[in-house]
């Protein structure tokens, strides 16, 4: 039997924040794109005459948006035997990380996120979806005599966040890109794409990874192209 695909949110490594599992995958999810639009301007006396002959004005268009996705997760610790981890903000707190921020990375901000469920999505998917929580509501609404709440309903938005030095690589026909799977490494990655497990630094260097060691599944790496070497004669 096949085990169910849990959605996954992973921190960016430089963030040494542990990968979180959600306790229960959401029902739904919503993914938000917004292009904007707006009347096309010139001169306005031509403009108001235009108008009054049609339904509309005529539109120019003003560039995209980020994407946002919305997720709502719910954490219940009602059957935890350990008294301890009877506090559902034990699970909770891990997403609130998330909306902090970490001294670690340079500069000191909360962490990027990577938001995958499942192993394989055709090109295009809303998966694995790449952002920063923009937005965190925490409702909790069962609780035990001493007040420590064992159930909650989080609503996570993130904000599609795109690096710049990695959005330039992609469109750059030196590079396509690879998406981490789980059980992957660098070297094993190095060994599928270049025929050798040696050539790991080269993927390391090129996406900036401070932990070659750690990569999290759902990551896009750039993959850049090895070209021969030129020898004399």
């Amino acid at each position: 039997m096949t085990a169910l695909a849990k959605l996954i949110i992973t921190p960016e490594p430089a963030s040494h924040l542990d990968p979180i599992e959600a306790l229960f995958n959401p029902n739904t999810y919503s993914i938000t794109k917004t292009v904007s639009w707006t009347a096309a301007t010139g001169n306005s006396q031509a403009v108001g005459q235009t108008e009054r002959r049609k339904n509309a004005p005529a539109l120019q268009f003003g560039g995209g948006q980020s994407r946002s996705l919305s997720l709502d997760l719910f954490f219940d610790t009602t059957e935890e035997t350990n008294d301890a981890k009877k506090d559902v903000r034990t699970l909770t707190n891990k997403i609130v990380k998330l909306t902090r921020i970490v001294r670690d990375l340079d500069p000191q901000r909360p962490p990027v996120c990577v938001v995958s469920w499942g192993k394989e999505t055709p090109p295009g998917s809303d998966f694995p979806f790449t952002g920063v929580v923009t937005q965190l509501t925490q409702r909790f609404n069962l609780f035990l005599a001493d007040g420590r709440p064992v159930r909650a309903n989080l609503t996570l938005a993130l904000t599609e966040y795109l690096d710049p030095t990695k959005d330039e690589l992609e469109t750059d026909p030196e590079f396509t890109t690879r998406l981490v799977k789980r059980g992957d490494s660098l070297s094993s990655i190095a060994a599928e794409v270049y025929r050798d497990p040696t050539q790991w630094r080269v993927i390391a260097e090129a996406n900036r990874l401070d932990d070659p060691r750690r990569v999290a599944p759902g990551l896009r790496l750039n993959i850049p192209k090895i070209r021969p070497e030129k020898t004399n004669g």
